[in-house]
């Protein structure tokens, strides 16, 4: 495989840090989300429903995004159609089936802390089950350090609770995100990310919304309508706030599949923990959720998780296992 820009260790930082802002603007997006369409913690079919609309209208926007990009209009080889479900499964449908109802029933703080853990899921699954890379005392002491600047900046509002709906549906969600990193790296060798990410997108949304409609039918869930959610569509915040959660999708996700065909799993992934600190500073500007963070344990927190990345990025050579 040629030298790519994005091998670039400024660039891959800065794609990198910009992926997981926009991702970290997105617990908030969808909290808020909730509030305007009227869906409530016990209403999981319609955050079903809510989270497949999101992600077709990502997969329509990294399909016009791509083809712009590409000067082409991006079509799926016919060998590709596996990799299109395979990642549909566990990146859009297993991933946020389980990461909807899960944030649903827990704080935003423990669903950042349990979501982190897909760095060390990564990893794993990159270097001991696909073989891909080399899993080194580097990577694990990187991800380690990384991981307690999450843990520094939410410890104050973390409780010991935990819920198979609530926090177990959240671990479940990180491990199904580990699986498709891993498999993103391995099917880009084949086909581009963005023809990936944009029909994965839409055939991962389509599921959700069956799925949804099928659980709320089937559980009688008297909260908020399908027309009611239609009716949210219908007003500028409605529209705003599922473009804005389309749009995170729809480019994060493209940028980040191009960033894992050229780079290591680890290198990439280990950004992933910038994802929860945007996620608090998000939510305490945009939800005036309070955190007994203060600007010395942000700082703090951030230069953790600085120095994780760096550890992983750092040019290794004759690593051993």
């Amino acid at each position: 495989m040629k030298k790519s820009v994005l091998q670039n260790g400024v660039v891959l930082f800065l794609t990198a840090v910009l992926c997981t802002a926009l991702w970290g603007g997105a617990f908030p997006a969808i909290k808020i989300g909730y509030d305007i369409f009227h869906i409530t913690g016990e209403d999981t079919g319609m955050q079903i429903i809510f989270a497949g609309i999101r992600f077709f209208l990502a997969g329509c926007l990294a399909w016009v995004i791509g083809s712009l990009s590409f000067r082409k209009a991006l079509i799926p080889k016919k060998t590709s159609m596996g990799y299109v479900f395979v990642l549909a499964m566990l990146q859009t449908y297993l991933q946020y089936l389980f990461f909807y109802v899960g944030l649903a029933r827990t704080t935003g703080v423990k669903a950042s802390i349990i979501e982190a853990m897909n760095v060390f899921v990564a990893l794993f699954v990159a270097a001991v089950l696909f073989r891909q890379e080399k899993l080194t005392a580097k990577k694990l002491w990187g991800c380690g350090i990384g991981f307690v600047g999450v843990i520094l900046i939410n410890i104050t509002g973390v409780s010991f609770e935990f819920s198979l709906w609530g926090e177990g549906a959240i671990v479940l969600s990180t491990v199904a995100y580990a699986f498709s990193s891993v498999c993103i790296k391995k099917f880009s060798k084949y086909e581009e990310p963005f023809t990936l990410s944009a029909f994965q997108f839409m055939l991962g949304g389509i599921l959700l919304v069956i799925t949804g409609w099928m659980w709320k039918t089937a559980k009688h869930e008297s909260g908020g309508s399908v027309w009611e959610l239609m009716d949210g569509l219908k007003t500028k915040e409605g529209v705003a706030v599922i473009l804005i959660l389309a749009g995170i999708s729809a480019v994060a996700y493209s940028l980040w599949g191009q960033l894992l065909k050229y780079n290591e799993v680890s290198k990439v992934s280990i950004y992933g923990f910038l994802t929860p600190v945007f996620g608090v500073l998000f939510s305490a500007l945009f939800l005036r959720e309070t955190t007994t963070a203060g600007p010395a344990v942000i700082v703090i927190s951030l230069a953790f998780v600085c120095v994780g990345i760096l550890l992983q990025n750092e040019k290794r050579e004759n690593s051993d296992y």
